[in-house]
């Protein structure tokens, strides 16, 4: 018997000028198609081959919005970057995510590291994980308890109370979008699960199986139980009209092999990542439409599901 795993696709950013509508039609398709989850990335722009600049739909309010017009896939950053909002505020738009979706909210957290869309809008680039330590231990207490008074370097927050809290006590499921050493020691010790990008594995489950060999042992060392953290993992899938995920890096998926945009292919794939250990992969699709996750729909099928 396989290892169950939760498939879910990351939505588009910049592979292409997508309005809004067609964004809903998305969401709405892997609902109703039966995948576990739909995902955004946190931007705000890229410089893309060719001299061209274009951002996505800001996430927070793109996450409410498709929290209101699905039913039961999980939604998430993938993943919010503690640098552009105040984390307090971003506590709070996290809790109000969650109600909106009855208890779906997937919080995924990370340090960011696009510096043009920091300097474009205004935020401080420098010493940004030791931003994030400090933004995480403002974030975790008002999900989790509704309350923190932190006196940082970088932020102060006196008695403040996150009301109405969450849809679920404890709120939602935090996940750390990094697998760097300082990252780790700082999230593992907290976190339900973590996340590794395709391209810092390779896109490969053996690769992977490497890779959640390192984490469980820093996961250990934090004095976390075997299995107390979940991995979880984005997959690049490329279908026939593929022409490589745009990202403001030109070379950024040129050293992988993508999985082949077929059902059994995917689902092949799926188990392999599941054996390997991962519990729920986001897939980045090339090119990502209605039918392509309507692909995946066909995919998850096959696979041994939670």
């Amino acid at each position: 018997m396989s290892r169950a795993v939760k498939v879910g696709v990351q939505l588009p950013e910049v592979e292409r000028r997508v309005e809004w509508p067609e964004l809903v039609t998305m969401a709405r398709t892997a609902d109703d198609v039966g995948l576990d989850s739909v995902w955004l990335g946190d931007h705000l722009l890229y410089d893309l081959p060719g001299g061209a600049t274009r951002g996505p739909w800001e996430a927070w309010t793109s996450l409410a919005a498709l929290a209101a017009v699905t039913t039961r896939v999980e939604l998430g950053p993938l993943v919010a970057s503690t640098s552009f909002h105040a984390p307090a505020m971003l506590a709070k738009m996290a809790a109000t995510v969650d109600a909106i979706s009855g208890g779906r909210l997937v919080l995924g957290l990370g340090a960011g590291w696009n510096e043009r869309e920091y300097t474009a809008y205004g935020f401080p680039f420098d010493r940004r994980v030791g931003r994030f330590e400090e933004a995480f231990t403002v974030i975790r207490p008002l999900l989790r308890d509704g309350r923190a008074d932190i006196h940082g370097r970088y932020y102060d927050v006196t008695d403040c109370v996150l009301d109405p809290g969450p849809a679920r006590p404890g709120g939602p499921p935090l996940m750390l979008g990094s697998t760097g050493p300082r990252m780790l020691r700082i999230g593992l010790p907290h976190v339900d699960l973590w996340n590794a990008w395709w391209s810092s594995y390779a896109n490969s489950p053996t690769e992977f199986a490497r890779l959640k060999e390192r984490v469980d042992a820093a996961a250990a060392e934090a004095g976390r139980a075997p299995g107390q953290v979940a991995a979880t993992a984005a997959v690049y899938v490329q279908f026939p009209g593929g022409a490589g995920r745009v990202m403001g890096d030109s070379g950024y998926a040129a050293s992988v092999v993508p999985v082949p945009g077929d059902p059994a292919a995917i689902a092949e794939h799926a188990h392999a990542m599941a054996e390997a250990g991962a519990v729920h992969l986001q897939l980045v699709l090339d090119p990502i439409t209605v039918d392509t996750i309507r692909v995946v729909g066909q995919a998850a099928t096959l696979l041994d599901r939670p």
